[in-house]
């Protein structure tokens, strides 16, 4: 290398261990997370509208640990008198449609009127790595950043069609930590929404013009549980096609029978792109809430919704205890191979592990 001239190949000072990587520092984190939990106080603190505490209380009600489980049922015990008193909106649709951003500028028309806004986000989790990237957070940033909304994101690990198992419980905790709005946004492929419909007062439907979502609408018959239709990015050279859409709908509406709310589903256009139609929305939300709560329809769902979910959590609650018993552990992996050497068909293996609870 010629003389005076410096080299690209240079090697730095290291950067010194920070503060928060240090073994103090890490030796302090884990004797927070290793501190006994007290309800209480986690009540009290999210009763106040504690964030925080908040977020600790949904962790501990998703947790698989067995320890958590009487921890997390004194803390929604305890929530439980406190909600009830939020209008819950799931929202539903296609991966594509726009969800994430109709949320975000849904949830800011919503801050910017008062309202305090939860958003329980569902993300796909890897049927092979069993990993969920969580990035709603990532694509609501304008959200994420309002003082007035909290955006939660929960892996759907094995649940069906990608609804977390715990979210009905996420939802007490969200309304008594004072919460006004809770929604609800599910994967979108098509398994989930009966399980979301369950738990919310009002179901929301994306759709996009032009994508065969007419014809799809119809056969899947998820029309049949919407309360209002949303045709999402009718804006631009999009716009004569969604009108068109709109058209097709709403004859596809009337394909259906009167639902037992007595309400008429509408479909709307919005772009939640330009923050068009939007408003629209909000007031047929509410003006869905004030038809049911009149004709008594809105406590009436409520309270089947309740008894739907006894009966889901007993089946969560006997499947989980049915597998991780030990010796059913030890004879479904005999039976598995069975089945793999055609010795065995799966009815008789059934039959066989489910004789072994008697």
């Amino acid at each position: 290398m010629a003389k005076g001239k410096k080299s690209a190949l240079k090697e730095n000072e290291g950067i010194s261990q920070s503060e928060i990587t240090n073994a103090a520092s890490i030796k302090n984190i884990k004797k927070k997370r290793n501190a006994k939990i007290n309800p209480k106080t986690l009540v009290a603190a999210i009763l106040k509208k504690d964030i925080t505490a908040l977020s600790r209380a949904i962790t501990l009600v998703e947790s698989t640990n067995a320890d958590h489980f009487p921890i997390a049922h004194s803390i929604i015990k305890q929530c439980l008198p406190h909600a009830n008193n939020s209008i819950r909106i799931g929202i539903t649709g296609v991966p594509g449609v726009g969800k994430s951003t109709f949320i975000e500028t849904f949830g800011k028309h919503l801050t910017a009127r008062g309202k305090r806004v939860a958003v329980l986000a569902i993300d796909p989790s890897s049927s092979l790595t069993k990993g969920s990237i969580l990035g709603d957070k990532t694509r609501m940033d304008a959200l994420v950043k309002d003082e007035n909304a909290y955006i939660r994101p929960s892996a759907s690990g094995k649940s069906l069609g990608g609804v977390a198992r715990k979210t009905r419980e996420s939802i007490i905790l969200c309304e008594a930590a004072g919460f006004d709005v809770i929604i609800i946004e599910t994967v979108g492929v098509g398994q989930s929404e009966t399980t979301v419909h369950s738990m919310v007062d009002f179901f929301l439907l994306l759709k996009l013009a032009g994508a065969g979502d007419e014809l799809q609408g119809i056969k899947r018959g998820i029309i049949e549980m919407a309360d209002t239709i949303a045709i999402n990015k009718a804006d631009g050279d999009n716009l004569k096609q969604a009108k068109i859409a709109k058209v097709e709908f709403n004859r596809a509406l009337h394909l259906y029978p009167q639902k037992a709310s007595n309400w008429q589903p509408k479909v709307m256009l919005c772009s939640a792109l330009k923050n068009e139609g939007i408003d629209d929305i909000w007031k047929l939300v509410l003006e869905y809430i004030e038809t049911t709560t009149k004709n008594h329809y809105f406590d009436k769902k409520r309270k089947e919704q309740n008894k739907f979910w006894l009966i889901q959590t007993i089946e969560d609650q006997l499947k989980s205890e049915f597998f991780n018993r030990p010796d059913i552990k030890k004879e479904l992996a005999t039976q598995l191979h069975l089945i793999d050497n055609n010795k065995t068909t799966p009815f008789a293996a059934a039959y066989y592990l489910l004789n072994l609870t008697h």
